[in-house]
């Protein structure tokens, strides 16, 4: 009966979403109305409200979704969710601004001389623009109404155009900070924690050891972590799609030909560059470089980048004023003084010093005067064409949607595990044969799949909890929760492009003028659908893409190995070498010892790389006796 009222959750919810019912009531009311007819029917036909669950009863597991619900918010260890409006709000506001505007055209200007030019710029745009909005729609919305006649002016083939514009606007997706990539960690934070548990059950069950060592458990990822682990495979698809126009642009002759700019390439020209560019890179550094050296957590990143865009929102709508850039400016040399006073002086009031009193009151006049050029530039994106208001409305619309989906997906991921519905996946992934990749494998065409019908955030809140402790706490799965995490992030893009209901190719259709066509507009994305499989299989291949960044990052912070961190390099100095002076021949016996087991037992590659373990380790004092 579990599987009948599993089956009932699945049908209701289906019928909503395909409806057009908000997917924000489709989740919990599909739930909400399966568990009540459960009990209902537990009543009438067994004379007990919990007969038709696995364990427990219907308020039970009401219960649990509530307890999701209130974890969104009341839970400290998952504070992420903070940075969702703050970089929705930043990415607006680029956009209302006209910066978004500025990118396109110049960027066109610059490159289109060069066969595939247009298209090209389309797509370097496409990621500046994800790495300072991540919103899918405002960026295809952007590049439709000013790159898409351009292109069609300058007899760029349709079907590389619009598929050009859509595959560019979706590198938000991917390419961080993206609200994606947030969701996903938030997920995954869960996720981890439920396959860490699973694993330290079999473990205890295998070997009957109550802890698990530390290298055979599952480690969590945070956002930042994610973030960074997107970098390299975001930048890897830019490249794809670069190499595709190129390459259409020369071997299918006038489907893009270049565009010759009217103007010089001269002094004039640089510098309306580098004001274009200039400002949205200094964003980017700023808010990725913050999170990559491990200056500011992603929330705090996300505040910078809300202030930054609010600081270039200002002089933007002030254009062609006097003093249009004067706030920007007062805030560029108060940060400057801020970060060089940091550098010099011990600039904390607790433990204050003598010496340090100037460089507190220095601090105090930066941190005032950057305020002052804050304040002016909200005054200003206030006053001018009610942009702040408007910005504002937009941003609590756009979260309140991705946060009213994450309530209803706990809701419903409660209502399919009472029924059975986890243990049902596992059990059918488990049983496929070829382990852990087969598993992995049926999972990412699964989502594929489903990204032909509905969206990446109902994917992402709603397959990502059931299935990702399931692989997560297989023992052959010998992977990062990061490399997971970036991987479904790269197949839920997909979903943006793949028709029907590819949302990117609505927002084109939206915009794009009659002599498109709509079967052009599919056409054109088929490409760019095949590269981001492509992209998909070169991660997949070379986890080190994902993988590096984290792993190096983690290397600079306080716990990290020596020498990179003096303090455990003095540690090692003072007290381990003098244990390997005291103890050494004790520790080269106990290697002589290790090299007489029989090993005959282990694979010839695991005997090898034992007896290498050894020889290392026989290596040390001779690497403590140089130092």
């Amino acid at each position: 009966m579990e599987l009948l009222f599993l089956s009932i959750l699945i049908l209701l919810m289906v019928i909503a979403l395909s409806s057009g019912y908000p997917v924000a009531f489709s989740l919990p009311g599909a739930a909400i109305l399966t568990i009540g007819v459960a009990a209902l029917f537990g009543f009438l036909f067994a004379g007990d409200t919990s007969a038709y669950f696995i364990e427990g009863g219907p308020f039970q597991w009401l219960s649990a979704g509530v307890t999701n619900f209130r974890s969104l918010y009341w839970d400290v260890d998952r504070d992420t969710l903070i940075a969702v409006p703050l970089f929705i709000f930043m990415g607006i506001m680029l956009q209302r601004s006209k910066i978004a505007e500025d990118l396109l055209i110049t960027m066109a200007q610059l490159f289109g001389p060069v066969p595939g030019g247009l298209g090209i710029s389309v797509v370097l745009v496409g990621a500046l623009l994800a790495a300072t909005t991540g919103i899918v729609g405002a960026t295809v919305i952007a590049m439709g109404l000013i790159s898409l006649p351009a292109m069609l002016r300058n007899n760029y083939d349709k079907s590389l155009a619009t598929g050009t514009i859509c595959a560019s606007g979706t590198l938000g997706q991917i390419i961080p900070p993206s609200v994606v990539l947030i969701i996903l960690a938030d997920q995954l934070a869960g996720a981890t924690d439920q396959a860490s548990t699973m694993r330290k059950a079999a473990y205890k069950e295998i070997t009957g050891e109550f802890s698990i060592p530390s290298v055979l458990d599952v480690t969590s990822t945070s956002a930042g972590e994610m973030f960074m682990g997107a970098l390299v495979p975001g930048l890897v698809l830019v490249g794809l799609y670069i190499a595709y126009i190129l390459f259409v642009a020369l071997f299918r002759k006038g489907s893009a030909p270049p565009v010759a700019y009217d103007g010089k390439f001269d002094r004039t020209f640089a510098k309306r560059v580098a004001l274009a560019l200039t400002p949205p890179l200094t964003l980017i550094l700023l808010v990725l470089g913050s999170i990559i050296l491990g200056v500011a957590t992603v929330n705090q990143a996300g505040a910078v980048g809300a202030i930054g865009a609010m600081i270039m929102g200002g002089y933007r709508l002030a254009e062609g004023q006097r003093n249009a850039y004067y706030p920007a400016i007062l805030a560029l040399v108060s940060t400057i003084a801020l970060a060089l006073l940091l550098s010099y002086y011990e600039l904390n009031v607790k433990s204050i010093k003598p010496g340090d009193v100037v460089g507190l009151i220095l601090a105090a006049v930066a941190s005032t005067t950057l305020l002052v050029a804050i304040a002016w530039s909200i005054w200003r994106i206030y006053k001018i064409e009610d942009t702040l208001h408007g910005v504002m409305v937009e941003t609590a619309k756009t979260t309140s949607m991705v946060f009213i989906i994450l309530l209803g997906a706990a809701m419903l991921t409660a209502a399919f595990r009472g029924f059975g519905g986890e243990e049902l996946v596992k059990h059918f992934l488990t049983s496929l044969e070829g382990g852990f990749w087969v598993q992995f494998i049926v999972v990412m065409l699964v989502m594929f799949v489903l990204g032909f019908f509905i969206d990446f955030l109902e994917i992402a809140v709603v397959v990502v909890p059931i299935v990702a402790p399931i692989l997560l706490a297989d023992p052959g799965a010998n992977v990062t929760a990061v490399w997971f995490g970036v991987m479904v992030g790269l197949n839920l893009q997909t979903s943006f492009l793949t028709p029907p209901f590819g949302f990117s190719l609505f927002y084109l259709r939206g915009v794009a003028p009659a002599v498109v066509k709509t079967l052009e507009i599919y056409r054109g994305a088929i490409p760019f659908i095949a590269l981001q499989l492509v992209a998909l299989v070169i991660v997949a291949l070379t986890p080190s893409l994902v993988n590096y960044l984290p792993t190096r990052v983690s290397l600079s912070v306080e716990t990290a190995p020596p020498p990179i961190n003096p303090r455990l390099q003095y540690c090692i100095e003072e007290y381990l070498f003098d244990y390997y002076d005291s103890n050494g021949e004790e520790l080269r016996r106990q290697v002589s010892t290790l090299r007489g087991v029989n090993l005959s037992v282990l694979p010839e590659k695991r005997q090898q790389a034992v007896n290498e373990s050894l020889d290392q380790t026989l290596h040390t004092f001779d690497l403590v006796a140089q130092v």
